[in-house]
């Protein structure tokens, strides 16, 4: 468990998103796969995803996400950055440097950081550290991966999961008691799973499925039941449910196990599929945008992924300019 300084917090001031223009459909796939329509979307509930090409990056899907995030919010300056990525655009040097410098914050510190799905919650605590610490005023968070890169293209169980996206919250120093305060942070590992979700390079990735799918709903339900505690909170308290969207039926039942009402679970996986990193703060993004996240509204955030990790926390969702047209297809 993890949070700020006492009277201090991390508060979210702004959000942005960023997706590659192109989109693969279902019926785009059964084309060359084994599939169909029907089979992806009973196992999945994912209709189409937005895949970017050989000329878009990383880098260059997080700058996006980070200048509507920027849009949103009230000017600032950026005092730090972190890029939770599965595919950083090198091995070495890291992509958050590239980033902050092609936002004009070069001299700021930058850094990426691995953690599977969960990486974005695992960054936000890492935001609130630099906060609590008082070495930033300000930070930028930004999921961005491109898992869409990782299956064998031939392999009909996982290409249809995955898209490629960014994501990025603003934060900024503030008070605990002030709408969009980061709630007490629920994390944790299992490096014992490593094997149940892993790849060596693109064209390789290795999931398995029904071992995944348990320990997902297991782990997802402890930390969100863990955060919600720490943070005050019955589960019946929380307004808006936002899962990492890595399958239909992984939230169905997370939902269902914590005793949340699907009219309160936020899900767009029908549309972008699993964006790894990107996943909660693009969801964050979309409902703000069409309406379905209201100022005011209690939010419980979780997420499961490679490592094995998991996460949760909580928030008051803030008043926030919501980001133009954050599912459609970003340019970048």
């Amino acid at each position: 468990m993890t949070a700020t300084a006492p009277g201090r917090a991390a508060v979210v001031c702004g959000v942005g998103a960023s997706l590659p223009p192109h989109v693969v459909t279902n019926a785009d796939l059964t084309g060359r796969l084994d599939t169909s329509d029907e089979w992806i979307r009973s196992r999945t509930g994912i209709a189409c995803r937005h895949i970017a090409g050989a000329e878009a990056s990383t880098a260059d899907l997080a700058v996006g996400a980070a200048r509507q995030a920027l849009a949103t919010g009230a000017p600032v300056t950026v005092d730090a950055l972190v890029v939770a990525t599965t595919t950083p655009d090198r091995c070495c040097p890291a992509t958050a440097p590239a980033v902050a410098s092609r936002l004009g914050l070069t001299g700021i510190p930058a850094h990426d950081l691995a953690a599977g799905c969960t990486g974005f919650l695992y960054a936000l605590a890492t935001a609130a550290g630099h906060l609590a610490a008082a070495t930033a005023e300000t930070v930028m968070v930004i999921g961005a991966d491109r898992l869409a890169s990782l299956p064998d293209p031939d392999d009909r169980t996982t290409v249809p999961l995955f898209g490629d996206a960014a994501a990025a919250v603003l934060l900024r120093r503030g008070h605990p008691d002030e709408h969009g305060a980061l709630g007490p942070m629920a994390l944790g590992s299992d490096g014992t799973g490593a094997d149940l979700i892993h790849a060596h390079h693109p064209g390789t990735l290795h999931l398995d499925g029904a071992d995944v799918f348990r320990h997902a709903v297991d782990r997802m339900c402890t930390a969100s039941t863990t955060a919600a505690r720490a943070a005050g909170w019955d589960l019946d308290d929380i307004d808006r449910l936002v899962p990492h969207q890595a399958n239909a039926r992984i939230t169905t039942f997370v939902a269902r196990r914590l005793g949340i009402p699907s009219d309160r679970q936020l899900t767009n996986i029908e549309h972008v599929g699993n964006t790894g990193a990107a996943s909660i703060p693009l969801l964050l993004a979309h409902a703000t945008a069409d309406g379905r996240l209201r100022p005011g509204h209690r939010v419980l955030l979780t997420a499961f992924g490679a490592g094995l990790t998991w996460g949760a926390t909580t928030l008051t969702w803030p008043g926030l300019t919501p980001p133009r047209h954050p599912g459609k297809g970003t340019s970048v």
